[in-house]
């Protein structure tokens, strides 16, 4: 049977003993260069090289380009050839072969013709009929009204050329989208590794406590009541772990949707990574300036350059829809020369201004309905867009400043959190010297360290919104932060 003495002396060693597992289990904290840490731009890395939705805004752009191509074949060369012949009783009623290149050019909307005819035979229309030779011809279709400064080619080509930057500014979008998505997941990982952690640190404390504490009982140096206390504690925290394995579980999975492979396979996040810490806010607050930020947005935010694009693309349309209020007047005009080829040209005799042929055509509808309609409906379109960008700017100003003073008031939460999680120490450590020398019980020991843990998975969960709402501040201002 040990003395009182002897029993107090125990109960103070194991007191220290507890303490000094309690302070260093708490302190410990994982450092960005140990095996296993899963680093943010690592998973910037992965998701921008290999996320099957990065990879789809990629070809944002590259669609946006095969139209400019597309709208570039109006103004390839085209060569049309025709024959047709009929013999009849010995009679050649006709012989006819018509060719033409038809190169388009830029400027004012003209054409280059080079042609050569050859139409002989017994019944064969005098107008068009040429010597067995045929007939060469070189000349242009100039639009003199309708067409001169824009037309229905140039129209398309300047507006594809602008949605290449729509398509960019899309492709821009969607990536922030994925990467805002990625960044909020991997911060809620973050947050549930180390809500486990801590929970399964007072799990062990709770544990070591109660055998420490059962066996005191038995040896008769402390009220079997402690023990069932110490019991309680320790089932309730095992709850509590259970409960926070559970969400880190589900945060993994939901981490491991935005890892892809270079093969385009869903990779899973390995079972020993742990998220990088992020305790320091101060600097990265003192980095970001609002005005800046707002400055930024206004100029380079994804959604203002899509509508700037549609701006564009209805001021070219809008010409276009002018141009159309012309009266259509081409003037047509070739010089003639009876050859089958345009080689030797300067020693050619044949083409001379005598030998030429020319034409007019002229069209104008008297009403001009369709025309006014089209151009009506452009510049309502016009007026859509412009309140449609203001209103956005505002929204996007708005957004920034909200997500700012957001990111501030979390700032000072977990300025203050860690102060108080300093003291609540503080207490844990005083009462821990108070039960050593008898002064205290263990249900105050166990009442401040669970609200001890309950304080560090808070400043946890803090750290992890603050993270958020960086990525959240830099999401609404249309950038991507970089590590």
């Amino acid at each position: 049977m040990l003395t009182n003495k002897g029993c107090s002396y125990q109960g103070l060693m194991l007191t220290i003993f507890f303490f000094g597992i309690f302070t260093s289990v708490l302190a410990q904290q994982p450092t960005a260069d140990r095996n296993g840490v899963f680093l943010v731009k690592d998973l910037q890395e992965l998701v921008l090289l290999n996320h099957p939705i990065v990879k789809q805004a990629g070809l944002l752009s590259k669609e946006a380009q095969a139209r400019v191509l597309q709208s570039l074949g109006k103004f390839d060369p085209a060569l049309m050839a025709s024959f047709g012949k009929k013999s009849f009783g010995g009679t050649d009623y006709y012989n006819h072969w018509d060719s033409e290149l038809k190169v388009p050019l830029w400027l004012g909307g003209a054409d280059l013709n080079l042609g050569y005819d050859r139409n002989v035979g017994v019944y064969n229309n005098p107008e068009t009929r040429t010597s067995s030779t045929g007939l060469s011809g070189v000349g242009l279709t100039i639009p003199l009204g309708q067409g001169l400064l824009i037309d229905a080619r140039r129209n398309t080509l300047r507006q594809a050329k602008i949605m290449v930057g729509y398509a960019d500014a899309e492709k821009v979008a969607q990536i922030n989208s994925v990467w805002y998505n990625a960044m909020k997941d991997y911060w809620s990982w973050y947050f549930a590794f180390e809500q486990r952690k801590f929970t399964k640190e007072g799990v062990e404390l709770a544990q070591k406590r109660f055998r420490a504490i059962r066996e005191q009982v038995i040896l008769g140096d402390k009220p079997p009541i402690d023990s069932v206390e110490a019991a309680i504690v320790l089932q309730d925290r095992e709850i509590q772990l259970q409960e926070s394995s559970v969400q880190l579980t589900n945060s993994r999975l939901l981490l491991s949707n935005h890892l892809w492979s270079s093969a385009g396979k869903p990779q899973e996040l390995p079972a020993d990574a742990v998220p990088e810490e992020k305790l320091e806010t101060e600097t990265t607050v003192e980095k970001l300036r609002l005005d800046t930020l707002i400055l930024q947005a206004a100029d380079n935010h994804p959604e203002i350059l899509k509508i700037k694009s549609q701006s564009a693309k209805l001021e070219i349309e809008q010409k276009y829809r002018l141009e159309m209020l012309k009266p259509k007047l081409n003037v047509k005009g070739s010089f003639l020369a009876g050859r089958r080829d345009f080689s030797d040209i300067p020693n050619n005799y044949d083409f001379r201004l005598a030998n030429y042929k020319v034409g007019i055509d002229f069209s104008f509808p008297l009403f001009l309905r369709e025309e006014r309609g089209k151009l009506r409906e452009v510049r309502i379109q016009q007026a859509e867009v412009a309140y449609g960008l203001q209103q956005t700017t505002r929204e996007i100003q708005t957004d920034v400043m909200t997500a700012f003073t957001e990111m501030k008031a979390v700032q000072t939460q977990v300025t203050l959190l860690t102060k108080n999680v300093e003291n609540q120490r503080a207490l844990v450590n005083g009462e821990l010297q108070k039960f050593a020398l008898g002064e205290s019980n263990l249900f105050l020991i166990n009442t401040r360290e669970t609200k001890l843990m309950d304080m560090l998975v808070k400043r946890a969960k803090l750290i992890s919104n603050f993270q958020k709402t960086i990525a959240d501040l830099y999401y609404r201002a249309g950038k991507r932060r970089q590590y």
